[in-house]
């Protein structure tokens, strides 16, 4: 998936009001790096209260820019018909396109009223939107008769209450306008800690309708909390779901930023419990940065970026590119070895079947993908120093071979032969002052030599065992 935009995109790019013909263009190179999906920032009208917004304050959900109010036609990104060209044009390349969907909060209210329960007074009317669909009043927001565990409100935005009649009826009667009428494929639901599973459940249920067939529409969820929480949630929302949602993997990315900017993190932190990858990766939606990683709070990663990347196409998980990353800092590097567009086609041509953990210490962490079908699988090699030791000849694109003086030397040679003798070997380097490397295999035309190398671990792991302080992490599918 390409996160296709990130904060204040428009300005910082110079394309305000041509967010989505700029996306658009885009289209044809991203089908072709190996793309499938497309997440669109939210469409509808802002209030562009202290200026043009985002999209994550919603005022009319049923303008997508065609609608002179709140100063413009247009929003930020462009007009709905702009919208609606660029979902076409994605449908030919087949490419899916994920709505930005945000339903706990609303702004920009046309006056304020005072609520009968608690007497204070809020912007909770909405009765001007110009599309005269979804009208709001008071009863819509918490304080409400329907339930009292809502504080009221997301910052000074007012919160929906999602339990009255009304307002659920018109969220559902949204969801099937952007999948039916306008086209989109699936929802990325906005801070999913603001209100009940249900709702989602019931969006993801309902039935759709597309080109005369039966539709189930893709769901992501935004739910910025531990591991823990993040699968209890998941669990919630998918028992007795028969379209279940898959939840962005918040702590693997503070993982993965301790990999590229923490000197000394363990490989053993990075691999293992504590991420939703780990334990659900079929629900895993995992990522290195997205629109709201830019403050203080919450930093980019700053350092050998790739690397986080080449975890991400390489793993478990439904991986999501981050579009200032891809194209603002030039990460891509289409047409080498070293980029996120080598690590996509690595990951559409190689990356599949049950993941096995052949080699994990402090330092360095070997990874194999079993294949699946006609994804023949991959070793994956991730080295957390600069130090390397080992070359081969004939090694197509760098030359070098990355096997660390800390892989026990036995193992160290046949794994060596056997990436020489790769007729299907792609290599993926120098990422930064740390290396990685992928060495993706045919298992059929290989299966000696990649026996060998397996037998050679198991052994390796034997010894490692009698010697204080060594770590070897296998799988029974190694031996």
């Amino acid at each position: 998936m390409m996160q296709a935009f990130y904060w204040d995109c428009p300005r910082v790019e110079g394309q305000e009001f041509l967010w989505w013909e700029y996306v658009k263009e885009k289209i044809p190179a991203l089908a072709q790096a190996g793309f499938s999906a497309l997440w669109l920032p939210p469409a509808h009208k802002a209030p562009n209260i202290n200026g043009l917004s985002m999209g994550y304050d919603p005022y009319d959900y049923y303008d997508l820019g065609e609608y002179d109010q709140k100063g413009y036609v247009k929003t930020w990104f462009g007009s709905k018909r702009e919208l609606l060209d660029l979902i076409d044009l994605a449908h030919s390349y087949q490419l899916s396109v994920i709505a930005d969907i945000v339903i706990n909060h609303n702004n920009g209210a046309d006056a304020e009223e005072v609520n009968p329960i608690d007497g204070h007074t809020r912007w909770t009317l909405f009765s001007q939107p110009k599309s005269g669909k979804f009208l709001r009043s008071w009863d819509c927001f918490h304080p409400t008769h329907y339930e009292t565990w809502d504080d009221g409100t997301f910052g000074d935005m007012p919160d929906l209450c999602h339990r009255n009649p009304y307002v659920y009826t018109e969220i559902l009667k949204l969801a099937k306008w952007l999948i039916e009428d306008i086209g989109f494929d699936g929802f990325r639901y906005d801070f999913v800690k603001g209100y009940g599973t249900w709702i989602i459940k019931a969006i993801q249920e309902q039935r759709y309708t597309k080109n005369g067939q039966p539709f189930k529409p893709y769901g992501v969820a935004e739910n910025w909390s531990s591991d823990r929480e993040i699968e209890d949630w998941l669990n919630e929302v998918n028992n007795w779901n028969d379209n279940p949602v898959d939840a962005f993997d918040f702590p693997l990315r503070y993982q993965l930023k301790n990999l590229c900017d923490v000197y000394g993190f363990s490989l053993k932190n990075l691999i293992g419990s504590h991420t939703v990858f780990y334990d659900k990766p079929f629900g895993a939606v995992t990522f290195v940065d997205n629109h709201d990683f830019r403050g203080d709070d919450t930093p980019q990663i700053t350092h050998d970026k790739l690397l986080a990347y080449s975890v991400i196409l390489t793993h478990e998980g439904y991986p999501c590119v981050f579009w200032q990353d891809y194209y603002s800092w030039d990460l891509a590097k289409e047409g080498s070895p070293n980029g996120i567009a080598a690590l996509i086609e690595a990951h559409e041509q190689f990356a599949a079947g049950s993941t096995s953990t052949l080699w994990l210490d402090d330092n360095l962490y070997i990874m194999q993908r079993t294949g699946f079908e006609n994804k023949p699988g991959l070793i994956f090699v991730l080295n957390n120093r600069q130090a390397i030791v080992g070359t081969g000849r004939g090694f197509p694109h760098s030359g070098k071979i990355l096997i660390s003086s800390r892989l026990p030397g036995g193992a160290a040679a046949s794994l060596t032969r056997l990436i020489i003798n790769m007729s299907t070997t792609m290599a993926v380097a120098n990422f930064g002052r740390r290396l990685a490397d992928m060495w993706f295999i045919s298992r059929k035309s290989n299966q000696r030599l990649f026996e060998k190398l397996l037998v050679e671990l198991r052994l390796e792991r034997q010894r490692a065992a009698l010697i204080p302080g060594a770590a070897f992490c296998g799988h029974a599918t190694c031996h």
